[in-house]
């Protein structure tokens, strides 16, 4: 029996068509109809951007047959709502989207909600971060932005992987200092790139899968190499 659930990095694409396939097979593996989705990230956008969170999650919701949950967490206050923590019980997907994840990570950590969707995960949910979703799931997030500040915790759900999302796009947006500094992890951090509508999963947090467009790529540790569609990697020692 598995110790917790299914859990899904993903470079870009949340709730949108070319994620639908992958999105209900995750649904799947969570064993319920029931997709919560957290804008939490998205948190300090305007009122319209966070609308269209919604409104893009209902269409996913509805192209695979879930019934949408979306949660309104979009500061720290209403982290800590018990009744928002509870509707996360039984989830089969519970996904956080993107945006920004500093703000993500320092406002779900140590509170009631962040709490239940680890609790839901470890009883079997499916948990999958795309983008911010996907780098606030890691021990650090390195501050790219103000490379002269220092980083944030992660949720440290996976303490061994450092996530760089719209990979194949990212180091075009940033300044080359700023992807050295991604590249500058503890041994025992795997920097993984993830390409836009590409995902990674894994049900043992060992062996991974790639599903997508693009392609997967571990930039240090053991394993270094580009990964493919249906391809399989492990992060080696952690």
């Amino acid at each position: 029996m598995r110790a917790h659930g299914r859990i899904a990095l993903v470079g870009s694409g949340e709730y949108l068509p070319v994620m639908q396939e992958f999105e209900a097979t995750l649904l799947e593996a969570g064993k319920t109809k029931k997709y919560v989705q957290l804008p939490t990230a998205a948190g300090r956008e305007s009122t319209s951007r966070l609308e269209y969170w919604r409104e893009i999650g209902a269409d996913q919701a509805a192209r695979i047959g879930a019934e949408q949950i979306f949660l309104p967490i979009f500061n720290r206050e209403d982290a800590m709502r018990d009744d928002l923590a509870a509707q996360v019980d039984g989830a089969g997907l519970i996904y956080l989207s993107g945006g920004d994840p500093h703000y993500l990570a320092s406002t779900l950590m140590g509170t009631p909600v962040w709490e239940a969707i680890e609790r839901n995960w470890r009883a079997g949910s499916s948990l999958a971060g795309c983008s911010a979703g996907a780098m606030a799931l890691g021990p650090d997030i390195p501050n790219f932005r103000k490379m002269k500040e220092p980083g944030s915790a992660g949720l440290n759900i996976l303490p061994h992987i450092r996530t760089i999302p719209h990979y194949n796009k990212f180091f075009g947006w940033i300044p080359d200092a700023a992807a050295q500094l991604f590249l500058k992890a503890p041994a025992h951090i795997t920097v993984t790139g993830i390409d836009e509508d590409t995902a990674i999963w894994s049900d043992d947090l060992s062996k991974w899968h790639v599903t997508g467009k693009g392609a997967v790529h571990l930039l240090t540790g053991e394993n270094v190499g580009k990964f493919s569609h249906l391809s399989t990697f492990s992060f080696g020692k952690s």
